[in-house]
């Protein structure tokens, strides 16, 4: 099992993002993931339009889960449809 940070960004709606943020953590319980903390970092205007949004929600989620199971979380992030973006890093332990 590995740590990694799952940088999300929803759209700005609270419902919306709401309903997209439950689905991703769905999706992490779903494959095995641990949600160790999920922080909120605000709203966040971006840099060039992304499905027609120019805010959005940036949420960090810091996870602990195994590195296979990675790949197939970050298939279903993509079928997500309100998920604008999202990103792993893998965090190293020292």
């Amino acid at each position: 099992m590995r740590k990694y940070e799952l940088m999300t960004i929803f759209p700005v709606e609270e419902d919306v993002s709401k309903a997209a943020s439950d689905a991703v953590r769905a999706i992490l319980a779903q494959f095995g993931a641990e949600i160790e903390s999920e922080n909120l970092i605000g709203d966040r205007d971006l840099c060039y339009e992304i499905k027609k949004h120019k805010k959005g929600r940036f949420i960090l989620f810091n996870i602990v889960a195994n590195p296979a199971k990675v790949i197939e979380i970050d298939k279903q992030l993509k079928l997500e449809q309100q998920l604008l973006r999202f990103m792993f890093v893998r965090v190293d332990e020292k």
